[in-house]
């Protein structure tokens, strides 16, 4: 089965003066369905991981494969769609705009992704109702706890139905009891087929996942299943 992300002798180093080398030449594949966390301290290069995934970033050196479509050889517009179609962002800061619903917030990933205005409120409902929200269609994300917005965030990321799931540090800013119930609800997805890879520092977040890639200074490397719950 084709790998959803294959990563071969991927770099990205940035512009200088000086150059700043962020993401060593590296490889990875995570297959369909997969739950991998991504751990690293601060500077590390997580990030920079995460927006060569995103499609955010274009490596410098390498080929990188999304869903067996080599992203080298598209145009920016190209690259755009195929994020928009392919995958679901969730950041530790929510990024909802504070003065539109929890619907139109969801609904906007459908308008970046061209969908069709006819069927745009059924699929925003279904992804409302999938983290529990339906309920809260109309309310303004001032008028929510912090676990609400991150799940308006996840049904944001949801409703364009990716094949894969990037959450970038997603229980950052929650409490302990609202981050369990994130997770849970990560699990839930990923059991239901979802691949998704999560960026943490957090130990509790990284014990959840199937596999444990750890980044430093750049450098990618699979942990060992020891090292993995060390951590």
């Amino acid at each position: 089965m084709t790998p959803v992300i294959r990563f071969g002798g991927v770099a990205l180093t940035y512009p200088g003066p000086p150059p700043v080398p962020a993401l060593k030449p590296c490889d990875l594949q995570v297959a369909a369905g997969e739950h991998v966390v991504v751990v690293g301290p601060s500077g590390s290069g997580k990030s920079t991981l995460l927006n060569v995934a995103g499609l955010l970033d274009r490596p410098t050196e390498g080929v990188y494969e999304l869903d067996g479509i080599d992203t080298g050889s598209l145009a920016d517009r190209d690259r755009t769609a195929l994020r928009g179609q392919r995958i679901g962002f969730v950041f530790q800061s929510f990024h909802l705009l504070p003065y539109r619903s929890a619907e139109e917030n969801v609904q906007l990933a459908l308008l970046y992704n061209h969908t069709p205005r006819p069927g745009r409120r059924a699929l925003v409902w279904e992804a409302l109702d999938r983290v529990g929200l339906a309920h809260r269609l109309h309310a303004l994300p001032g008028t929510m706890s912090g676990g609400e917005q991150q799940r308006v965030a996840i049904a944001r990321a949801l409703v364009t139905r990716p094949s894969l799931l990037l959450c970038d540090e997603p229980s950052g800013n929650l409490d302990s009891a609202t981050t369990e119930s994130l997770l849970a609800l990560i699990d839930e997805l990923h059991a239901d087929g979802l691949t998704v890879v999560v960026i943490t520092h957090d130990p509790w977040v990284a014990a959840r996942a199937q596999r444990t890639v750890t980044i430093e200074d750049g450098f990618l490397s699979e942990a060992t299943a020891d090292e993995a719950a060390a951590r």
